[in-house]
């Protein structure tokens, strides 16, 4: 019966605007999945790490802009986004992974208690902006039920490594209509901050899974008749590079669990843009110039 309620609350949900969702989840009032919520909306899975580590971070993105789309940079120290919306960072995600060495070590609704000076925020575009989208030009996604999370693997594909950081590109995967396939690779080749378009389609093997039905994370879905396995980058690369980085803390959101932005969904590809190619260093911390701060 609670699992009913829980659903028909996230139905309602899809009615409420970022702003007010963004409230809902900082009162402690929603603390479920994001996917279908604020249509239109940008939504960002978050990394934040000690600020002697920023500066390595904040490249590997650079350079991994596939899986690490890069759309959103704290003022060191600071748990606020105003590029992205009345953000508070410490509490606007339903739930975050502290990992301590590598090892994730618990969930939390907030991270107010363990908000430190020396942090760095990193906010990058998740794939679960261009749903809706995708929808509106009648391509309709397969749900694979409330409570439930895509399928994600770790792949064969090598990520540029920048400092500690590096690895195998993790992915996401959604059934998709054989019929669908190309006006899927066209849509999401729009939206560029969200993963973009798929990086392969077909024979898992190719890319290094072995099987569809062992997901390194989420849950497991069959593929139907009429239908084909369809890879996206996923920003859950960023961290498995942070668990064998072994720092002594690092903090994302749990998967499926994103930051809903106040930026439309199509905008966030110049906030992408502009954070790659501009940047001044701080004491090792690459950002944007507004948001340079020496102490």
């Amino acid at each position: 019966m609670a699992r009913q309620t829980t659903s028909l609350f996230y139905d309602n949900l899809r009615l409420v605007d970022a702003d007010r969702l963004r409230k809902l989840v900082r009162m402690g009032a929603y603390e479920g999945y994001t996917g279908g919520l604020a249509r239109g909306k940008l939504q960002a899975n978050i990394v934040i790490v000690p600020r002697s580590f920023a500066g390595d971070f904040h490249r590997f993105c650079v350079r991994n802009p596939k899986p690490c789309p890069l759309v959103g940079v704290t003022r060191a120290g600071s748990p606020l986004l105003p590029a992205l919306g009345d953000i508070d960072i410490r509490t606007d995600a339903p739930q975050y992974n502290i990992y301590c060495f590598g090892e994730m070590i618990r969930r939390k609704t907030d991270i107010i208690d363990l908000w430190r000076d020396d942090f760095a925020a990193f906010a990058l575009g998740s794939s679960l902006t261009v749903e809706a989208a995708l929808a509106k030009k009648g391509v309709k996604l397969r749900r694979i039920g409330f409570g439930r999370t895509s399928p994600k693997f770790r792949t064969r594909i090598e990520t540029f490594q920048v400092g500690p950081f590096g690895g195998e590109m993790v992915v996401s995967m959604r059934p998709i209509r054989h019929c669908d396939v190309d006006k899927i690779r066209a849509l999401t080749a729009g939206f560029p901050h969200a993963h973009g378009s798929p990086i392969h389609v077909g024979e898992p093997a190719t890319i290094g899974i072995r099987d569809l039905m062992a997901p390194d994370w989420g849950d497991a879905v069959e593929i139907r008749d009429g239908e084909v396995p369809v890879f996206w980058a996923s920003s859950l690369t960023a961290q498995d590079a942070l668990a064998r980085a072994e720092l002594a803390i690092s903090i994302t959101v749990s998967p499926g669990h994103m930051l809903i932005t106040d930026v439309d969904a199509q905008a966030g590809a110049r906030l992408g843009a502009s954070l790659a190619h501009t940047g001044v260093q701080m004491d090792g911390f690459w950002t944007r110039d507004d948001a340079l701060d020496p102490q």
